[in-house]
């Protein structure tokens, strides 16, 4: 081999290092930046986990049924307590579903939504003014849709108050709290041979409290202001840093001093720890 041959050979063999140890560089910057993408796909993941633990989530399923074909003249306070409401309780940290003029099938939806959201941690609100009915010694919230000439056609056309709390409870729900402004002389009473006025007793699951505008089989009058009663005073104490069984009972106690004791809403209570309505309360 003479010098020159030496001399192409020696640059091939440096050309060729130097591309080797180019191609390891590459290889290995391309290393680096998936074990940090790795990274950082780890730590997106363990904060949401992190940010999940011990937050507890807040939902409201808030029903104002005011127009119904049947009755003399719309239910105006319905919309505004459940337009009044939505807005204090998204204010509070509830993520709030507010449904208003609500058929059968809407409610049903709506229940339905709230269900498939309801988790171990969950505190759950169901707030719903409109008509109500008792019927076989459950209550009913009638759907604007409803046609209801007997009895069993509110089984029917109804959904019942008693239903929804029990999904709540088999979904797991940490707390189940109801507010029922439905204790009206409805239209359909007249049409039923036996008939018992107002909303029957609504039974508390495990850890539930129940706040109803009446006693049960009584019926209150709507008054002319631009919410009904029952929300007017519980709006005032949502203000309060006091837990929700103190405000409904603050509310139940208000109303039965405004009214001499004609209207006393029912508290129906079995929670087992306090729960905060207000935001700034905890």
């Amino acid at each position: 081999m003479n010098v020159r041959q030496l001399d192409i050979s020696r640059r091939t063999i440096a050309v060729a290092a130097a591309l080797i140890g180019t191609v390891s560089l590459a290889i290995g910057a391309h290393a680096a930046l998936n074990m940090r993408a790795l990274d950082a796909a780890k730590a997106v993941s363990t904060d949401q986990i992190t940010g999940s633990i011990g937050q507890t989530s807040r939902l409201a399923l808030v029903i104002g049924n005011g127009h119904y074909p049947d009755a003399n003249a719309p239910l105006t306070q319905s919309i505004n307590d459940a337009r009044a409401l939505s807005s204090a309780l998204r204010k509070n940290g509830f993520d709030v579903d507010m449904v208003e003029d609500a058929s059968k099938d809407d409610m049903v939806r709506a229940v339905n939504r709230l269900k498939s959201r309801i988790k171990s941690d969950s505190v759950v609100m169901l707030f719903f003014g409109g008509f109500g009915v008792q019927a076989g010694r459950e209550s009913y919230m009638l759907p604007v849709d409803a046609v209801i000439w007997k009895e069993s056609d509110v089984r029917r056309h109804g959904v019942s108050i008693d239903g929804v709390l029990e999904m709540m409870k088999e979904q797991g729900a940490k707390a189940k709290l109801v507010v029922v402004d439905a204790s009206r002389r409805n239209p359909y009473e007249r049409r039923f041979r036996s008939y018992s006025h107002g909303l029957a007793p609504i039974s508390a699951p495990d850890n539930a409290l129940i706040l109803s505008s009446a006693s049960p089989g009584k019926v209150a009058d709507d008054g002319k202001g631009e919410h009904s009663v029952l929300v007017s005073e519980l709006l005032n104490n949502l203000d309060t840093k006091a837990g929700a069984e103190a405000i409904f009972n603050k509310t139940r106690v208000a109303i039965s001093r405004a009214s001499e004791g004609d209207q006393v809403p029912t508290v129906s209570s079995s929670l087992l720890e306090d729960v905060q309505l207000n935001k700034a309360g905890g």
